[in-house]
């Protein structure tokens, strides 16, 4: 029996498992979720000081429903909250991790919400560490969610962020990358999730010696204090120097949606500023422009169009 193409995608929030594993999983892959783990903000923050853990459950919990085959009624029991705001599956995830372990996390998960065995979810790191941003008059801001939503002039960029302390890989994320036959970045928030993704030691090396297919989604907006003004070559260029290398396709959106239409969205995201503009002279072997955001409501990706997209060109797998 012919081996099924292995796919590892790398992301947090919600970004990565609604445009991409929420396609791909439609299709006879197999597909390995790497998941953000260090959210520090609102209840995450919360979670993590209350039950002790040195890493934050919300992005695989994520990654886990995209991938789930269960009923909605109980998809939408793991994403319910106690009556203190703490989100039920985190708990529970940390629960299982802490008395058992992660890989016994993933069993777990596997089962509970009927993630079928050609999908898996799988953390970055379970080192606890802190996402750190230089800015570019030297002010240095600690913690994901201060990055995330800033407190200071967001006006200034970012010039560079790191991991405080250093963070060291999961054996099974790296292991999952060596195997791959496509590896898929984004989308999703630059630094926050990305950046803090390939900080981890062992991860941006591991995708550097992969004979894998490289690909980046590129974010369809730009966001007050991570990416203000940045084109699809900025976030390509940003994205690429945390890598250590390019990546052999970018995939971004060329369909411009109406101005009542992102008007309307950025009234209920106010911290999202413009669409990414890709008026530059791009290569056309690398950077792929297409349609691939939903056709009304939110400015988000779609996920039919956009795997596609990645299986057809990237992968080239008919569909």
């Amino acid at each position: 029996m012919e081996q099924m193409p292995r796919i590892v995608c790398l992301g947090g929030g919600n970004a990565m498992p609604k445009a991409v594993l929420e396609g791909l999983k439609k299709y006879p892959v197999k597909i390995s979720a790497i998941s953000a783990m260090l959210d520090s903000g609102g209840f995450a923050g919360k979670e993590r000081e209350l039950f002790k853990t040195n890493v934050a459950f919300g992005d695989i919990r994520r990654a886990a429903l995209a991938l789930s085959e269960a009923p909605e009624e109980k998809k939408e029991l793991f994403a319910s909250r106690f009556e203190n705001g703490v989100v039920l599956a985190n708990a529970y995830c940390t629960n299982i991790a802490s008395s058992f372990g992660v890989r016994e996390l993933s069993e777990e998960l596997k089962e509970d919400l009927h993630i079928p065995d050609n999908r898996e979810v799988l953390p970055v790191t379970l080192d606890n560490a802190q996402l750190c941003a230089q800015l570019e008059n030297g002010q240095i801001i600690r913690g994901e969610t201060n990055i995330d939503i800033p407190k200071h002039d967001g006006s200034i960029k970012i010039k560079k962020v790191f991991l405080e302390p250093e963070a060291k890989a999961y054996p099974l994320a790296i292991k999952a990358i060596q195997e791959a036959d496509l590896i898929i970045m984004g989308p999703g928030d630059l630094y926050s999730s990305l950046a803090q993704i390939l900080l981890v030691r062992g991860i941006s090396e591991a995708i550097r010696k992969s004979f894998a297919r490289k690909v980046y989604i590129c974010n369809l907006m730009t966001k007050h204090g991570e990416t203000d003004n940045f084109s699809v070559l900025d976030f390509t260029f940003e994205a690429e120097k945390y890598l250590g290398q390019e990546f052999d396709n970018v995939i971004f959106n060329k369909r411009k949606p109406s101005p009542l239409r992102v008007a309307n969205y950025k009234r209920e995201h106010p911290e999202l500023l413009r669409l990414v503009d890709f008026s530059e002279i791009l290569d056309k072997d690398k950077f792929i422009g297409e349609d691939i955001i939903t056709d009304r409501g939110p400015i988000a990706h779609d996920p039919d169009k956009l795997a596609g997209k990645i299986l057809n060109t990237c992968l080239y797998l008919k569909q």
